[in-house]
């Protein structure tokens, strides 16, 4: 079992809980852990392709492609603003 925890009225909103668990059969990455999940945390997805999420594996900050294995703590947290990565948004 993975234990999923999201933060933030936005994305809470999109799953409807703050705190569940789910089933894992083997070490996968976090982006697979969700598009496997659709039905549970589906809605995750576009926020992390719009890379509008931070993601931490047990405490700490992770990418979409850190491993993710059975008794692992998952934590989404909404970032309001995409220019936090550095990557765009970025005022001149």
């Amino acid at each position: 079992m993975v234990t999923v925890l999201v933060f933030g009225l936005t994305l809470r909103d999109a799953v409807g809980d703050t705190e569940f668990e789910l089933e894992i059969a083997e070490p996968t990455t976090v982006r697979k852990f969700v598009e496997s999940n659709l039905d549970r945390i589906g809605p995750l997805l576009q926020f992390l392709l719009n890379r509008e999420v931070m993601i931490a594996v047990n405490k700490k900050v992770s990418g979409e492609d850190t491993v993710v294995k059975d008794g692992d703590i998952v934590k989404f947290s909404h970032q309001s603003r995409t220019s936090y990565d550095g990557t765009r948004d970025i005022p001149i």
